[in-house]
């Protein structure tokens, strides 16, 4: 049974308030997300965002009445988007501290028969609570086991199901004996409009380090075209300064008779490399000499030294041998 006439104007009048209201939305797929979990999330989400559902009929409607009374404006971009089990979170606070709050709230279930898997589901090995009465039951899966303590172990890991496919009655009867809930449901998010923009949810994964990475690279693209089209833009110009000066400090040195200010320091190096010499250079050279010189002098006792004394001190001492 449809909703009354005064439950839709109240719904056209709710919506169209929450669109005025707020600038930011996540559209959100809400399959196998029952009452008690849409309730847990608008008490998660109570003072941050806004959760609305509805008929997609219902908010193309309330959209397209908005779009009338506001000509031009953003929210057209949401028209596409209202289609399958969708609805909108609403807020004006923090994407990414949303974005956390609807994550959090999801809970685990167990596969289904006829359910579409959404990640690959894997048995790991182990024993169970089956007794050897069942082994039959692995056996038809192709599933190796062996019998420990009385008990049906698992030896290896089992691939059982992989994203997107469809859950048999085998592979659901398997996980419940194994006690394992392999999915977990709740609001994925799939878009997300922020003042007048649209864009993936993944953008909000991307942090000031990777933004700053992507504008540094996409600052080297336009000026290597621009220097290799000879056009001339604020990307491209600090290199084209920096070339010219390079070819006029060239025909400066080339040239003796011509010269400028930049240019000196470069001409004078080539001309006499020795005077810039650092004196803290020359210094080291000459302590280093000098250090050396005490080696020498040891080296020079030992050698005089040597073959004057015998093995007891006494002067001399190796003739008596």
């Amino acid at each position: 049974m449809g909703l009354s006439r005064e439950r839709k104007q109240e719904y056209f009048g709710k919506m169209e308030g929450l669109l005025d209201a707020y600038s930011r939305i996540f559209i959100v797929s809400c399959d196998n997300v029952g009452s008690k979990q849409f309730q847990q999330i608008r008490m998660a989400l109570r003072g941050e965002a806004v959760v609305l559902m509805g008929k997609n009929t219902m908010m193309r409607k309330v959209v397209s009445a908005y779009l009338a009374k506001n000509p031009g404006h953003p929210y057209e971009m949401l028209l596409p988007k209202i289609m399958g089990n969708i609805g909108f979170v609403f807020t004006n606070g923090d994407l990414g501290k949303v974005r956390e709050l609807i994550e959090d709230n999801r809970v685990p279930a167990p596969a289904r028969v006829g359910a579409i898997a959404p990640i690959d589901v894997v048995v790991p090995p182990g024993p169970t609570d089956c007794d050897p009465g069942q082994t039959n039951f692995f056996q038809t899966l192709q599933i190796a086991t062996k019998i420990v303590k009385g008990r049906i172990e698992i030896t290896s890991p089992v691939n059982l199901l992989k994203a997107g496919d469809k859950v048999g009655n085998s592979e659901a009867v398997l996980l419940q004996k194994l006690h394992i809930n392999p999915f977990d449901y709740g609001l994925v998010i799939t878009d997300v409009y922020d003042n007048g923009s649209i864009f993936d949810v993944k953008v909000l994964d991307l942090t000031d380090d990777d933004l700053f990475f992507k504008f540094g690279n996409a600052l080297g693209a336009i000026s290597s075209v621009c220097l290799q089209t000879s056009y001339p833009s604020i990307c491209s110009a600090p290199h084209s300064i920096a070339t010219c000066f390079k070819t006029l400090v060239a025909i400066a040195v080339e040239c003796e008779g011509y010269s400028f200010g930049k240019a000196g320091p470069f001409k004078a190096y080539l001309a006499d490399p020795s005077a810039f010499v650092s004196a803290s250079d020359g210094g080291g050279a000459k302590n280093t000499t000098t250090a050396e010189e005490p080696k020498e002098e040891e080296e020079e006792e030992e050698i005089d030294m040597g073959g004057g004394m015998d093995m007891f001190g006494g002067d001399g001492g190796g003739d008596d041998y």
